[in-house]
């Protein structure tokens, strides 16, 4: 058994990110455990035809580690996880990684003050347990009758198989998301045929996407000032789509863009009117695309305003009652958000697993830390993400809190904190109190925001700037702070 100060599970942008930062604080003992071959996370797993950030690559980066270099305004799949790999190699972490490795338990043992923990490749024991497996990783398969009997090709976006040519193929798309959105208008040039079934319409805006000039790179590596203020400029721009985000009333203006952007695209009232949504922009996750109406357009594409609800041997049927013929399925289903599976596996104080504490409600304290799981920080956890900003800011923010706890921890002598249960309430009775009034809760549709028991355990309803003062210091006094045995 091998001892560390601190554990991370996950080797994506949060995982490495974190182990960056901590060594920056002097924390060197850091071990991070990634189930795939390498580094990347969902930038590594995520490689469909268009796959795209919808932040700007200025923002969409880490701030101690900027990329003069991007080539375009929101950065495509190969480019960021180029940029991850990069980090790695730039910050020499590569000794901290045990890639192919999966952790199976993870439990917190008061005697030791540890948590214990057991991997596919050994156990070990850590200080901290940090959980960086991100809501991104494992992709929802849906529950649609008969899907075991599909006879043609089945995969789902974020799998992607690329051995199988579509060139000549009849595809069925499930899912109308930010993925089918992207690889939608790809596939459409290959395929014979394309069939979208839609459940719900959704917003989408045009994307401001260009290639940042080669003068652009060059001032950046000369003069990477240029480039802080670019993406200064960038974050607080997209405060103002949080503030419209937090007051409904405000989305009136982002809200008729996008419809000018539809009515611009598609001329067809009876298509225009399928693909009008019946909420508010931003309750779902807003959309950026400037050719996926175009695609949905073109003579070789179908959209079915209708869910599919049976798929049969050689063809999918939709709530309309008509079967349509398809070779290939692609599930554009999007990803299990708020039931993240390594929650079955962290085992807290009573040896409760953070799925049984939650019970379908992912809870915690300012998105990072869970009462009677003691030392374990959660990275992108309950209630900390947002419809407008960047998720390394995030990452930064709750990764500077963990540094500043075990620094706190070590110079008052303690061994481990536990967040008060009562702290962790009463923030969570403010943060869905402040949730009603926003797009999130009160824009008339139905969204992964959402749990399974219709509780709102993604959004933190401030802004960035207030999520980043909340984090700055670890508050003793609202946890229980137990000595080093």
């Amino acid at each position: 058994r091998r001892d560390v100060e601190v554990a991370i599970i996950g080797g994506g942008l949060s995982g490495i990110g974190a182990t960056v930062m901590l060594r920056r604080a002097g924390i060197d003992d850091v071990v991070v455990f990634e189930r795939a071959e390498q580094p990347g996370g969902t930038w590594r797993d995520n490689t469909y035809p268009g796959c795209a950030c919808d932040v700007p690559s200025p923002l969409y980066s880490f701030s101690f580690a900027p990329n003069p270099d991007w080539e375009r305004l929101y950065a495509r799949q190969p480019e960021i996880q180029a940029y991850t790999r990069a980090i790695v190699e730039r910050h020499g972490i590569e000794g901290h990684l045990r890639t192919g490795t999966d952790v199976l338990r993870a439990s917190w043992e008061s005697r030791l003050q540890r948590w214990l923990i057991t991997t596919t490749r050994g156990n070990w024991t850590a200080r901290a347990l940090v959980s960086a497996t991100g809501p991104w990783s494992e992709p929802v398969i849906p529950d649609i009758q008969g899907l075991d009997s599909f006879e043609g090709k089945v995969f789902h976006s974020s799998r992607w198989d690329h051995a199988h040519d579509l060139r000549g193929a009849h595809v069925a798309v499930v899912g109308t998301g930010a993925s089918a959105v992207q690889f939608v208008p790809q596939i459409r040039r290959k395929a014979a045929r394309v069939t979208v079934f839609q459940r719900t319409a959704q917003w989408v805006l045009p994307k401001p996407d260009r290639q940042i000039t080669t003068l652009e790179r060059s001032l950046f590596r000369r003069l990477p000032i240029t480039q802080r203020l670019v993406r200064e400029t960038i974050y607080y721009a997209s405060e103002l789509a949080g503030f419209a985000e937090r007051h409904p009333w405000a989305m009136a203006g982002f809200q008729r863009i996008a419809y000018s952007h539809l009515r611009r695209n598609v001329s067809d009232p009876e298509l225009r009117r399928s693909l009008t949504p019946q909420h508010t922009l931003g309750c779902k996750r807003i959309l950026f695309s400037n050719d996926w109406y175009q695609a949905l357009t073109q003579a070789n594409v179908e959209l079915v305003p209708h869910p599919a609800v049976e798929i049969r041997p050689q063809a999918v049927l939709a709530a309309d009652g008509i079967e349509r013929c398809a070779d290939a399925l692609i599930l554009g289903t999007g990803f299990t958000i708020t039931d993240l599976p390594i929650a079955a596996r962290i085992h807290g104080l009573d040896s409760r697993t953070l799925a049984e504490t939650w019970r379908g409600s992912p809870q915690g304290y300012l998105g990072t830390t869970v009462s009677g799981f003691p030392n374990l920080f959660m990275v992108l956890g309950p209630n900390v993400g947002n419809g407008h900003s960047s998720a390394t800011v995030l990452m930064e923010m709750q990764v500077n809190y963990l540094i500043q706890t075990l620094q706190a921890l070590k110079r008052d002598g303690f061994a481990s904190a536990d967040v008060q249960l009562q702290t962790q309430e009463r923030f969570n009775a403010e943060v869905q109190r402040r949730l009603q009034r926003t797009v999130w809760n009160s824009g008339g549709c139905t969204s992964y925001y959402l749990d399974v028991n219709g509780r709102n355990s993604t959004i933190f309803p401030g802004s960035t700037l207030e999520l980043r003062r909340r984090l700055r210091r670890f508050d003793p006094d609202a946890h229980v702070l137990t000595s080093t045995p």
